[in-house]
């Protein structure tokens, strides 16, 4: 069983920066697949980007070259840095890790407005 708990979500003005934390615990962190995706009012959840367990990631269109996933396998987290954002980032952001199982963390709010 793995447990996850996302941080760092808040409210910030077009054109800023947020870095979301996933802490990861009850598995070996290092063997999990990362993964962001996010969820927006009334939206379908849509995958934001992935990190595999040897550290190459790949990128939803909509964010690439803005967001930055990384990982950090000594303290068992996850990020998502977050620059250049805009109104249509506004949405609930979830960790996903893969293991044996997908496991998800419970989301953290990010609202973009000015």
């Amino acid at each position: 069983q793995v447990q996850l708990v996302e941080s760092g979500g808040g409210l910030v003005q077009p054109g800023g920066s947020l870095r979301l934390s996933c802490v990861a615990s009850g598995s070996v962190f290092s063997t999990l697949v990362m993964a962001w995706y996010r969820q927006a009012p009334g939206k379908q959840r849509e995958w934001v980007a992935m990190i595999t367990r040897g550290g190459s990631t790949n990128y939803a269109n909509s964010v690439k070259g803005r967001f930055t996933i990384s990982r950090d396998n000594a303290k068992n987290t996850g990020y998502l840095q977050m620059n250049s954002l805009q109104p249509e980032d506004t949405a609930v952001y979830y960790c996903k890790a893969t293991g044996s199982l997908d496991y998800w963390g419970q989301g953290t709010q990010v609202t973009v407005s000015s």
